[in-house]
C-alpha cells in the first residue's frame, strides 16, 4: 500500500522538476490544499534537492500515519536510517509540540510499523529560519535504535543527516522489503475513534497480526446479524465478549459509525453508561473536527462539532430518558451497548426513578426497558451488548445474567446470537444460559469473542498476570510477569515522588502517563492525593503537557470511574490501604470518619477487586506501582496495613525502584 502523496528514488527525485512533484501532490484524490501549503511543498523540494545530491536512497512526502490521522512532511531511507523530517517553514523557534510532534511519528513507525521495528531513526525538527544551534556530539541512538528528535535549522539540516548516518553502523535499508512491511497499530480508544469517526477502517487502524484478527472477524460477525435481521425483519440481541482491552468498544464504535447511511433510513448508536469516557470522545472528535476544518481553511465552531458527534455517540441514561418521553420507536434501528454488563438493575433503577424522574412506579430494569425501546419497531431491530468481564465496580450493576433473564421473561421472539465465552465465569452469567437452552433462534458464534488484549502492544498477557495477581495465584503471575518484564515493566516502590521520576523517563513524545488510584484510597492526603478533590477528565485525558489540569502534571488523580474504558501509556497505580494482602484473603475496607471498617458484603468486596483490576490494566506500555510505607504515629495508616501488600508484590517478582 502506497501511504505517501510522492514516492520515489533520490535519483529520479533529482531529476524531476519542482513543479512536475508538486502537480503528483496536488493531485485531487488527496484534497484540496492552501496556498500556503503549496510555497510549503516548493521550499521543501528545492531545499532537499540542494541537500541530497550525493546521496542514494528513497524519499517519501506527506507519508500517512493513519493511527494518528497525520502525515510526516517528508521520509527519507539513506543507507542504514530512516529521516523523519518535521519542517516549520518560516519559523525561528522550536515549539514544544512540534517536538512531541516528530517524536510520535518516530515512535509510532518504530512501534507498528514491522520493517522498521529493527532500524535506525532520526526524527528531524526543522524551524528553517531559527539561529544555528545544532552540535554533532548531541545527538546518539537510544537502545532501540531511535534517536531524540534533532533540532536544526534549514542551514544545518545537511550537517545533521551526514553526522546520524556516521552513527548507524547497520546494514542498508532493502526499500522493496522496507515498503512491503506491515504497519499493525494499536490505537488508544480516543485514536481510535478519530480514525474511524474520518472514514477509515478498522483495518487501517488495528493490528493486523494473526492474534487481532478476530477484531474484524467479529466486526464482520456483528454485521452480518444487522443485514441479517433487516433483511428477514427480525430482532436480534447479541452478546460481544472480551478480555480488558480486547477492542470491545473499538468494534462497537466501528459498527456504529460502519451502519450509518441516512439515505437509506438507517442509523444506529454507540451508548454507553460510562459517562467520563462519552465526555472525553465526544469531546476528542470536536476537537479533531474543527482542527481538520482550520487546516482546509475552513472556520467551525466546536458547538457544531459536538451536536454531530452526539448522534453517533450518546450516553445510556439520555437515550433511556428520551424514550421514555416519546413512547415512539427511537430513530436508531441499531444500539450498541458497551459495558452492558454494567446496566441497572430493577431495584437501581426503580429508585433512581422514583429520585430524579418523578416515576414511583416504574418497575423494570435498565436491560429490560433498552431492549423494550428497540423493540418498539415494526419491523427489525438489533441491540448488540459489549461484555467486559469483571467490570462491574458500581452499586446496582445487574451483569449480563439481567439481560438474559429479561429476554427470557418478555422478548421470546427475539433472536439471540451469544459469545461461545458467555458462560465463563468472569462475565456473570453462570446458569442463567441454560434458562434459554429450549428457546429457539439462540447461536453460539465464536467470532463474538475477543480474546487478546491489544491494549499493550508490548505484551499480551498483562490482563492475564492482573487476573493471576488478584486471584493470589503467585506461582503462576511470577511465570507470567517472567515472560512479559522485558517488553512491558512493572516496577514497585514506596516512594511517590520515584513514581513520577519514573514515569517522566520512560515517556517520550506526547505519550501520555498519569496516576491512577481507588476511588476508596482515602488515606493518601498526606502524599498530596485526595480522592475527593473533583477532576475534569476531560482535561485530564485530552490537554497538553502544560495544562495543569492535564494527567501528565501529575497533581490531579484519576479512579477507576474516570479510567475505565480508558488507556494510558504509563501509569502509576498508587495502593491505599482499602485493598490489603494478608495471609488469608484479601482484606477489604472503607474508610469513614477516622478509621478502616470492613466491607462484608460479598458484593461490594468484588466491587472492589474489580476496581484494582481496572487501574491494573490502564497502562499500555508499563506501569509503577506505590504502596506507601504508611506511618507509625498515624493509626489510619500503620505501616501493617501495606507491607504485606508490597512483600506480595515482590514476590510475584515485580523489581523494587531504586
Amino acid at each position: 500500500m502506497n501511504r505517501a502523496f510522492y514516492s520515489d528514488s533520490i535519483s529520479k527525485f533529482l531529476i524531476q522538476s519542482s513543479n512536475e512533484i508538486i502537480g503528483i501532490l496536488n493531485n485531487p484524490a488527496n484534497g484540496a490544499f492552501l496556498q500556503t501549503q503549496q510555497q510549503a511543498w516548493h521550499y521543501q523540494i528545492n531545499l532537499l534537492k540542494s541537500i541530497l545530491k550525493t546521496y542514494d536512497g528513497r524519499i517519501y512526502f506527506e507519508y500517512a500515519i493513519p493511527r494518528m490521522g497525520r502525515r510526516i512532511d517528508v521520509l527519507l531511507l539513506l543507507g542504514s536510517a530512516i529521516f523523519i523530517l518535521e519542517f516549520k517553514v518560516g519559523e525561528q523557534e522550536f515549539s514544544t509540540y512540534g517536538m512531541d510532534q516528530v517524536w510520535d511519528y518516530a515512535l509510532d513507525l518504530k512501534n507498528f510499523h514491522e520493517t522498521t521495528h529493527e532500524q535506525f531513526v532520526v526524527p528531524i525538527l526543522i524551524a528553517t529560519e531559527a539561529a544555528n544551534s545544532f552540535v554533532a556530539a548531541t545527538i546518539t541512538p537510544q537502545h532501540d535504535r531511535l534517536f531524540k528528535p534533532v533540532k536544526t535549522n534549514a542551514v544545518q539540516l545537511r550537517d545533521v543527516i551526514e553526522s546520524a548516518l556516521l552513527l548507524t553502523d547497520g546494514n542498508v535499508i532493502n526499500l522493496e522489503n522496507w515498503e512491503n512491511g506491515r504497519y499493525c497499530p494499536t490505537p488508544t480508544i480516543i485514536e481510535a475513534a478519530m480514525a474511524l469517526y474520518n472514514d477509515h477502517t478498522v483495518v487501517d487502524i488495528s493490528r493486523s497480526d494473526a492474534s487481532a484478527i478476530n477484531l474484524t472477524q467479529t466486526t464482520e460477525a456483528v454485521s452480518e446479524i444487522i443485514r441479517t435481521s433487516r433483511e428477514k425483519s427480525c430482532k436480534s440481541i447479541c452478546f460481544v465478549t472480551g478480555v480488558p482491552g480486547a477492542g470491545k468498544t473499538l468494534v462497537g464504535l466501528n459498527i456504529a459509525n460502519k451502519h450509518i447511511d441516512k439515505q437509506d433510513n438507517l442509523y444506529s448508536v454507540f451508548l454507553s453508561g460510562n459517562g467520563p469516557l462519552v465526555a472525553i470522545l465526544r469531546e476528542a472528535l470536536a476537537r479533531d473536527k474543527v482542527r481538520r476544518e482550520k487546516e482546509k481553511g475552513a472556520r467551525f465552531k466546536k458547538s457544531t462539532a459536538l451536536s454531530e458527534v452526539k448522534m453517533f455517540i450518546q450516553n445510556v441514561h439520555h437515550f433511556r430518558d428520551d424514550c421514555l418521553k416519546d413512547t415512539k420507536p427511537p430513530i436508531e434501528h441499531v444500539a450498541l451497548f458497551d459495558e452492558a454488563q454494567r446496566a441497572w438493575n430493577a431495584e437501581q433503577t426503580a429508585s433512581f426513578m422514583k429520585r430524579k424522574k418523578n416515576t414511583p412506579d416504574f418497575n423494570q430494569s435498565e436491560p429490560e426497558f433498552l431492549i423494550s425501546c428497540l423493540d418498539r419497531h415494526e419491523d427489525w431491530a438489533v441491540i448488540v451488548c459489549l461484555v467486559g468481564g469483571g467490570q462491574e465496580i458500581n452499586t446496582g450493576e445487574a451483569g449480563i445474567g439481567e439481560w438474559v433473564e429479561s429476554l427470557n421473561r418478555h422478548f421470546p421472539e427475539w433472536h439471540i446470537h451469544i459469545s461461545s465465552h458467555l458462560h465463563d465465569s468472569e462475565y456473570g452469567a453462570g446458569n442463567i444460559l441454560e434458562q434459554i437452552s429450549s428457546r429457539p433462534n439462540v447461536t453460539y458464534n465464536d467470532y463474538l469473542h475477543l480474546s487478546v488484549s491489544m491494549r499493550s502492544f508490548r505484551a499480551e498477557n498483562v490482563s492475564l498476570l492482573v487476573k493471576q495477581l488478584l486471584d493470589r495465584d503467585a506461582v503462576n503471575a511470577r511465570n507470567t510477569f517472567g515472560s512479559l518484564n522485558e517488553r512491558y515493566p512493572i516496577v514497585i516502590t514506596r516512594d511517590l515522588a520515584k513514581a513520577k521520576q519514573w514515569l517522566k523517563e520512560k515517556a517520550r513524545g506526547s505519550e501520555r502517563y498519569g496516576i491512577i488510584v481507588s476511588s476508596q484510597a482515602e488515606r493518601l492526603k498526606p502524599h498530596a492525593i485526595d480522592v475527593k478533590t473533583p477532576m475534569d477528565p476531560i482535561h485530564w485525558f485530552l490537554d497538553d503537557k502544560d495544562d495543569v489540569r492535564s494527567s501528565y502534571y501529575l497533581e490531579d488523580v484519576a479512579t477507576e470511574f474516570h479510567v475505565q474504558g480508558l488507556e494510558l501509556d504509563w501509569a502509576c497505580v498508587t495502593w491505599d490501604a482499602d485493598f490489603r494482602y494478608s495471609p488469608t484473603g484479601w482484606e477489604c475496607k472503607s474508610f469513614c470518619g477516622n478509621r478502616w471498617n470492613n466491607i462484608n458484603k460479598v458484593e461490594r468486596k468484588q466491587y472492589l477487586k474489580n476496581a484494582y483490576r481496572v487501574l491494573l490494566t490502564r497502562a499500555r506500555q508499563g506501569m509503577v506501582i506505590v504502596v506507601p510505607s504508611g506511618d507509625q504515629e498515624d493509626t489510619t495508616r500503620n505501616p501493617a496495613f501495606y507491607d504485606p501488600t508490597f512483600e506480595y508484590l515482590k514476590v510475584i517478582g515485580f523489581s523494587v525502584l531504586d
